[in-house]
This record gives structure tokens, C-alpha cells and sequence, in this order.
């Protein structure tokens, strides 16, 4: 009882009471200045509400933003040809309408804009044939024109590729619908030759077919085919031109291209 009387006496003293409300004193102070700071230095409390910008050019965007003190980044193009070039396409983060959240002051929204060109990569096409040339840049969404050269071999097959008037290398990248000027091997001498039929032989096999005559082979592709001992054993499922019938006539030095598998089915 004695220490409970002297514990009881002790707290009610002015100097545990002085000593006591220091403390709390200082804790309201540190704790309260913190949170003041706090807010300030993170704007705490302020909704800016997000613009849709979507649809709108960069420059009608980037002033939409600014009058609400954000900024705007542009992010990439993407390919977008049903819309004005520079148009924005999206935006992160979306409008406060669509998701009910808000900003703060200096936030940066990132924006996409729509662009009508896309980057393709071109085809390899020198010493393939013409027709296999036309049918891989249409694939690839490019338009081409052709010259003819002469010349005493590759009859029919492309002996240059060109951009712009300059040869172009496999691999380049450019826009889509660009026109490529092939330059194709024509050999108007010597008198038309018989078309063989070549589906069902080996390339080994038609290379020695065609072995003394005007003719040459082209392997426009080979299934399955990991090397050159493959491609030499493939088996040839479609040949151009097609032989259609004995005796068909074509003229003389012109490619046959072939294509192959190493299973011998399409």
C-alpha cells in the first residue's frame, strides 16, 4: 500500500506532469509538421479530373492538358490508316469519366497517335523467278515494276531489286506500298525447247535432265529440306511453268522454277 501511495504521489507531481506534457507536446508537433508536409509536398486533396483526348491532334491535347496543369508524352505511333496522321488513338491514364479516378497536379498522360505508313521488311527476290518475285511483294503489300534486260543466262528469273533507283538489300525496312523495280533476265535468241516434266524427280534428277539444254532449274522452296544434301534428294511436287502436255513448247534459256519436298508431298 505504502508504494502504491508513492507511485500515486509521483505521477500527480508537477514534475512528472511538467516532464510528461514535454513529450506529448513534442510528438503533436513532430507527428502534426509531418503531415503537414506531407500534404503539401504531395498535393494532398487535389482531384484533377482527367480530359479524353482521344480523337484530338497533340497540339489541341497538349493545351487541353496544361489548362489543368498536366502534361502530355507521347509514347509511339501505331498504324492506324482509317485516321489523320497524328491523330491520338489512346491514353494513360484513361478520362476521369470512363474510370471514376482522378490526378494530381503535374501528372504526365501518356498518348498514342495513329500514323498511315508501316514499316515491312523486303523480300530477297534476285534469282527468283518473275512470277514468284510478283507473288511475294503483293504479299508483302508492295507494289513493283519490271524492266527486262538481256541476257545469255537467268532467263526470266530477277537479276536486280531496286528502291528508289538504288538496289535495295533483304532485310531493309520500308513503307509499306512502296514500289520495287525488278530488272528481269530476257533471253530472245535460240529456238523454243521442248518442256519437261519435272514433278515426281529428285532435284538431283532434274538437274541432270536439264543438264545440256538451254534450260535451268530454280528451288523456289523445299519442305522439310534442313541442308543442301536434303534439297538435293527432294522431290520435286510443283514445277513452273506447269507442264501441262507432251510437247509443249517454251523458249529457250528460260528458268523452271521448282518446288520440292523432302517427303515428296506437297
Amino acid at each position: 500500500m505504502e508504494f502504491l501511495s508513492k507511485l500515486r504521489s509521483f505521477i500527480w507531481s508537477k514534475h512528472f506532469l511538467k516532464h510528461t506534457g514535454f513529450i506529448v507536446l513534442t510528438y503533436i508537433v513532430i507527428v502534426g509538421g509531418t503531415v503537414l508536409y506531407l500534404d503539401s509536398y504531395t498535393n494532398h486533396g487535389d482531384r484533377i479530373e482527367v480530359p479524353n483526348v482521344v480523337g484530338k491532334k497533340v497540339s489541341q491535347a497538349q493545351l487541353l492538358l496544361e489548362e489543368r496543369d498536366l502534361t502530355i508524352e507521347l509514347l509511339d505511333s501505331v498504324y492506324r490508316p482509317d485516321l489523320p496522321v497524328g491523330t491520338i488513338v489512346s491514353q494513360d491514364p484513361e478520362a476521369t469519366r470512363k474510370t471514376d479516378v482522378y490526378v494530381k497536379e503535374g501528372r504526365i498522360i501518356r498518348v498514342q497517335v495513329a500514323k498511315n505508313t508501316r514499316l515491312i521488311e523486303m523480300p530477297s527476290l534476285i534469282d527468283k523467278s518473275e512470277r514468284f518475285a510478283e507473288s511475294v511483294l503483293k504479299n508483302r503489300g508492295l507494289k513493283y515494276r519490271k524492266e527486262y534486260r538481256e541476257t545469255n543466262e537467268a532467263n526470266g528469273a530477277v537479276l536486280q531489286q531496286l528502291y528508289k533507283g538504288a538496289p535495295i538489300k533483304e532485310g531493309k525496312r520500308i513503307p509499306i506500298g512502296s514500289v520495287i523495280t525488278i530488272i528481269v533476265g530476257k533471253n530472245e535468241g535460240g529456238m523454243p525447247v521442248e518442256l519437261p516434266n519435272l514433278v515426281g524427280m529428285t532435284i538431283s534428277e532434274a538437274r541432270g535432265r536439264l543438264s545440256g539444254t538451254s534450260l535451268s532449274l530454280l528451288l523456289g522452296s523445299c519442305e522439310g529440306c534442313l541442308n543442301e544434301q536434303d534439297s538435293t534428294s527432294a522431290i520435286i511436287t510443283i514445277q513452273g511453268p506447269e507442264y501441262i502436255s507432251e510437247g509443249a513448247m517454251i523458249p529457250a534459256g528460260t528458268t523452271i522454277t521448282v518446288s520440292a519436298s523432302k517427303t515428296g508431298t506437297p
